[in-house]
């Protein structure tokens, strides 16, 4: 930091890495404070001989400066008072005489930081120093294993916690998405090894999260879910309902990303065209932008946290707000665009089904969305979680869902096309491909007929009202996502109702 910096910061009104303190002949004990809040966020400047009077400062210089440098560096690089060893930056200035003393304290890796005690664990919110909540205190501890844990496997778990359906959607959309990814010819045991979806006989939690059961997941961590909300209006307050539209809970990542894709699609400007990869023409820029937020939501989130990752769509906005703060400042990794994903497994699984950037967190490829609406993109992170906002405009009326296929319905029929070609090859060559035949039976029992799949439904509505889309999935040989579709279109069309909540509530068949 320059001589020029320091008086420009002073001049500026509030910033989050920089803190003054008059410190004539001694530290002040809430220096210390303001170790422990650089220290486990990104990084500051604590600067000795400045005094601070509502927004005025006033240079009053340092009586000692050698003195302070010594005493507060002694301290800081030995584990005397602080619980890890702070490796600090001294610069030291003269204005006019008066001697002031800057002290760059970095972000540690290994956190929280505190001194003599866990309760004096403090963290850096806008310009203040706030002590840390006991949720923050756990969000630093679990940042601890950074990029560990989805390697990591759960305790009696085995293949057979995986979800079937969703396991072979996955190895049909890699086959037709990738087709030159060498895991294609691959066994299901070396498959999953290689792709870490199992280790030691035993799901990874990235695995498990990703294509595992709904029931084993939450055997596994308390709660999964990933809460999406529509909003109508500006703030909770202002909205005359709750909410309008809520995502079914679903089996696992994979099928949660189809789910949520297939909605947010509704609040692209741009008119939706089927392109090479069934989900929407690679020239629309904002699909790609909302697809990129998704993915990171999901590839990033603090999943062992109470706090849930969430959606929430308002009129003006839509957030992806998820758990875990993200590794580096905001400005470094969009200056960069490291790879430092918190899950590497699910970043993986995204990256070889060629729905991510490759490298970095896709920050490029987000900002679009400005480029092609005029509408600003934010990106926040604090201790314990993220939050990207995707301003929209409120004049923009919603897409009906109608008028977007099934995501998965999409990609079925185009897996399908592939099959037959493939079929026909083989039959003029004389090489018969059971393996291959199986795959394309396999894809036509997902393309229903709407009517067969209303007509199913409702019968089996009739049989058990109280019947959840998980089971009428099971049984129709459908996804749920799909089912979901039928529901959504079906209650529009006032076939059917439903009374009572989520939980309780039953089908009713209109007569």
């Amino acid at each position: 930091m320059t001589k020029d910096e320091l008086l420009q910061h002073l001049q500026d009104i509030e910033w989050d890495n920089f803190e003054v303190k008059k410190a004539e002949n001694n530290l002040p004990k809430s220096c210390w404070d303001t170790v422990s809040a650089f220290a486990n966020t990104s990084g500051g400047w604590l600067v000795l001989g400045v005094s601070q009077s509502g927004k005025k400062f006033e240079i009053t210089g340092v009586a000692n400066m050698e003195k302070l440098e010594q005493d507060l560096g002694n301290t800081l690089r030995s584990v005397s008072k602080f619980n890890i060893l702070i490796n600090p930056t001294f610069k030291k200035y003269d204005f006019d005489g008066k001697k002031v003393l800057a002290c760059f304290i970095p972000s540690s890796d290994v956190k929280p930081v505190y001194y003599n005690s866990l309760q004096n664990t403090f963290i850096r919110t806008g310009s203040s120093d706030q002590r840390a909540t006991q949720f923050e205190i756990d969000s630093l501890f679990r940042d601890q294993t950074f990029g560990t844990m989805s390697e990591k496997t759960v305790e009696g778990t085995s293949v057979e916690c995986l979800n079937k359906s969703s396991y072979k959607r996955f190895r049909e959309y890699l086959k037709w998405r990738n087709p030159d990814l060498r895991y294609n010819n691959m066994d299901d045991d070396e498959f999953n090894r290689r792709l870490k979806i199992v280790k030691d006989g035993k799901l990874t939690y990235g695995g498990l999260l990703f294509l595992g059961k709904n029931e084993e997941i939450n055997d596994a961590i308390t709660d999964f879910r990933i809460d999406y909300l529509e909003i109508p209006g500006t703030s909770y307050s202002d909205a005359k309902v709750r909410y309008t539209y809520r995502i079914d809970e679903q089996e696992n990542l994979w099928e949660y990303y189809f789910t949520l894709f297939q909605r947010l699609k509704l609040y692209a400007n741009t008119k939706y065209t089927i392109g090479e990869m069934g989900i929407g023409h690679e020239d629309t820029k904002e699909i790609d932008a909302l697809r990129e937020a998704l993915v990171n939501l999901l590839t990033h989130s603090d999943y062992f946290s109470v706090m849930k990752p969430r959606i929430r769509v308002f009129s003006n906005r839509i957030e992806f707000e998820n758990p875990g703060s993200l590794p580096l400042p905001v400005e470094q990794l969009i200056q960069t665009d490291e790879s430092l994903p918190r899950n590497p497994v699910l970043a993986k699984f995204f990256r070889v089904a060629k729905l991510c950037e490759s490298g970095g967190y896709g920050f490029d490829k987000m900002l679009q969305w400005k480029k092609q609406t005029g509408n600003e993109v934010t990106f926040e992170s604090s201790v314990g979680k993220t939050k990207f906002t995707f301003m929209i405009d409120t004049t923009t009326a919603i897409k009906d869902e109608n008028t977007l296929p099934s995501e998965w319905d999409l990609i079925s029929k185009e897996i399908e096309k592939s099959n037959k070609k493939t079929a026909e090859t083989d039959k003029k060559s004389n090489k018969s491909n059971k393996k291959n035949s199986n795959f394309a039976k396999t894809n036509k029992k997902t393309d229903k007929k709407p009517e067969k799949t209303d007509k199913k439904i409702i019968y089996l509505m009739k049989e058990n009202p109280t019947i959840t889309i998980a089971i009428l999935s099971d049984k129709i040989g459908v996804s749920k996502s799909a089912i979901n579709q039928q529901i959504i279109k079906m209650r529009r069309s006032e076939i059917i109702r439903r009374e009572g909540g989520d939980k309780g509530g039953k089908w009713v068949i209109n007569s």
